[in-house]
């Protein structure tokens, strides 16, 4: 393990944008960092940190990279540094933001970072399985940050949204970024256990990431991803606590052509050996991910 002090005297020979990558990327490799918050590599993970830290674009020209930096902002690096090494915080939590759909986001760690594949469906407008259709009403359940349904609000900007969360805490930042995007006139977000709150109301599109992580999984998670809210992962013992009682009661708040889109990661299979009798669409995905099932209103259990 590198130790905050070398992190602290190597930074401080750091000349230029270029050294305190190339140093970054040796240095994660070498404290055997695990990724997967919005990259997969160390080079990625470095870039990400050290231009973000710096209020500079992810895509900036790379004669920027052999600007010189100056003390405050050699400090600043090495005190992100620092925490990503030591502690293990996810460089999100560390800049206060994350992307998802080509949108920025607000994050802390009161939610889950985003990193849904899901993304892949709102920007294909949830072709083909909607006909070109736009739909009225969209839910985000267990929205988190919000961001599943505020990029959703932006692809189909006539549509009413709801977000909807269990954690109050949760929503406070849910609304941050409902403001940060300017949709507070489509999207409102609410606190609920599920469907609870949500009275009679039908969608035409239900959007979940529900917590589906089974113990097994949990039990072995890296450090990075215990710096993530236990409620938005850990869904009992096969990862199907909250799909269950989602495939419960979907089909009484979806119109009659609605979709639901259920986001269950690595418990895919479970689900598949517990509902064998539903026809569950999976779609691949051009970027990475797996576990999204799509379910038409017709084909779901009635209670």
């Amino acid at each position: 393990m590198i130790s905050p002090k070398a992190i602290e005297q190597s930074l401080g020979e750091m000349r230029t944008l270029r050294d305190c990558l190339r140093w970054s990327v040796s240095a994660f490799g070498r404290a055997g960092l695990h990724y997967g918050h919005g990259t997969a590599n160390a080079w990625d993970e470095a870039r990400w940190l050290v231009m973000g830290a710096l209020c500079l674009p992810h895509d900036a020209p790379d004669w920027v990279l052999d600007a010189h930096l100056a003390t405050p902002e050699r400090e600043l690096v090495a005190a992100l540094l620092k925490r990503r090494i030591v502690e293990r915080v996810p460089v999100a939590y560390l800049l206060g933001e994350a992307w998802f759909a080509g949108l920025r986001f607000r994050v802390d760690q009161r939610v889950l970072i985003p990193r849904s594949p899901v993304a892949e469906l709102i920007e294909a407008g949830m072709e083909p399985w909607l006909g070109g259709a736009e739909p009225a009403r969209i839910l985000d359940l267990c929205c988190g940050s919000g961001c599943i349904g505020i990029a959703a609000a932006l692809r189909w900007p006539g549509a009413r949204v709801d977000l909807a969360d269990l954690s109050a805490d949760a929503l406070v930042l849910a609304r941050e970024n409902i403001a940060l995007h300017g949709v507070g006139d489509s999207v409102r977000a609410i606190e609920s256990d599920l469907f609870a709150a949500l009275g009679d109301t039908r969608y035409d599109l239900i959007l979940c990431n529900p917590p589906y992580v089974d113990a097994a999984d949990m039990a072995a998670l890296p450090a990075e991803f215990r710096h993530e809210p236990r409620l938005a992962l850990a869904a009992g013992k096969d990862g199907l606590d909250l799909a269950r009682r989602i495939l419960g009661a979907a089909r009484r708040h979806l119109g009659d052509a609605g979709w639901l889109v259920l986001e269950v990661g690595n418990s895919a299979p479970a689900l598949e050996a517990a509902y064998p009798g539903l026809p569950f669409v999976w779609p691949e995905f051009e970027r990475g991910g797996i576990g999204v099932a799509l379910l038409a209103a017709a084909d779901l259990p009635r209670d």
